[in-house]
């Protein structure tokens, strides 16, 4: 949902009988770039440290704070280098011997997103993720390392390169496993796995993670997430603890290229999304033809508020991405919770029957 400000922080500083506001305001306009649309947020962030430093928190509550900041601040330094890049992230356990079948499917899996290039971010470490970068190859690789009080050694890919991020905190790393995929890749594995694997269904099954393809790859003949979806449809889906249609949220798949290929299809003609105040953008690198927004606003309206569906181009609310003004805008008053029929709405677009004939 569209960022809305709360004016919380300001008023403890107006109330509190001493005023900040004007020396936040002061210490804004220094640093930040006055054309900035992040100047309110920055703001924000000001005067969120400053209210803790006010109530002098416990030294492991500052520590947490300093430690969350720091981390984060120089993750997005870093990312900014690869910004331009699709990434795609691979889980799967690091206990996977090399000469398993999955170690060499995953092997297949990163030369497969290299070729369509995409970068593959993995945890940094071996089995899985060792192969998922082995067969990507360091420049379409990213590791995102966790540093524990034992050694913990990144992959010989990415070990002693700017492609290796640490961090600290298992949460933060988990965050930008979801932040920076523009898709996922799921090898069978142990808790760590099945953990990430339902953390990222509930991200993007409540709309917290934009919509991004889900994929389960495992090796032919195996069974291991066929159980699992099983499990999902016989013990949650019909037990009513998830719609139907969540499941259209995750592909199962049985060879690299298949994984690929799944990837590509999704971003077909679907490029990204965002909220603009009450209306969801889908933007496209193809315009729908006429035919196929009728059957949007015919088979998908459960999806809508009201209104229907409207095609449009970019607009000045989009200010802040000019260079994705060449898109066209698929926009409706989305009811922001089925996202697996959204799913089955970013499948319909993306077949081009459904595009112009110039587009």
């Amino acid at each position: 949902m569209p960022y809305e400000p709360d004016d919380y922080l300001s008023r403890h500083f107006q109330t509190s009988g001493i005023d900040l506001s004007s020396h936040i305001d002061e210490l804004t306009a220094l640093v930040v770039p006055p054309t900035s649309p992040n100047l309110p947020l920055y703001r924000e962030m000001f005067t969120t440290l400053i209210r803790m430093a006010q109530a002098d928190r416990n030294r492991w509550d500052a520590k947490i704070m300093l430690q969350t900041l720091r981390e984060m601040e120089s993750a997005f330094s870093t990312l900014e280098l690869f910004k331009r890049r699709r990434k795609v992230t691979v889980f799967g356990s690091a206990r996977t011997p090399a000469d398993h079948p999955v170690y060499q499917l995953a092997r297949e899996l990163g030369q497969t997103l290299a070729r369509l290039d995409l970068m593959v971010i993995t945890g940094a470490g071996g089995g899985v993720m060792a192969a998922a970068h082995e067969g990507a190859g360091l420049e379409n690789s990213l590791g995102f390392n966790i540093t524990l009080p034992f050694e913990q050694n990144a992959n010989t890919t990415v070990a002693g390169s700017s492609h290796l991020l640490s961090f600290h905190f298992f949460f933060l790393r988990k965050l930008f496993f979801v932040k920076e995929a523009d898709a996922l890749v799921l090898c069978p594995g142990g808790f760590g796995t099945l953990d990430e694997a339902l953390e990222v269904m509930t991200l993007v099954q409540t709309g917290k993670s934009p919509l991004v393809p889900i994929v389960l790859l495992d090796e032919p003949g195996s069974d291991y997430w066929d159980a699992a979806l099983r499990f999902l449809r016989e013990q949650l889906q019909e037990r009513h603890y998830i719609l139907p249609s969540d499941m259209q949220l995750v592909r199962l798949v049985h060879s690299a290229e298949e994984a690929g290929q799944e990837i590509a299809r999704f971003y077909r003609n679907f490029h990204s999304s965002r909220w603009l105040k009450d209306n969801f953008v889908i933007r496209m690198n193809h315009p729908l033809n006429e035919a196929a927004l009728c059957t949007l606003n015919k088979e998908f309206t459960d999806l809508c508020l009201g209104g229907g569906y409207q095609q449009q181009p970019y607009c000045e609310t989009e200010i802040d991405e000019p260079e994705l003004c060449e898109l066209t805008r698929l926009a409706f008053r989305f009811n922001a919770r089925n996202h697996g029929r959204l799913r089955e709405l970013v499948d319909y677009l993306n077949l081009p029957q459904n595009w112009t004939q110039n587009g």
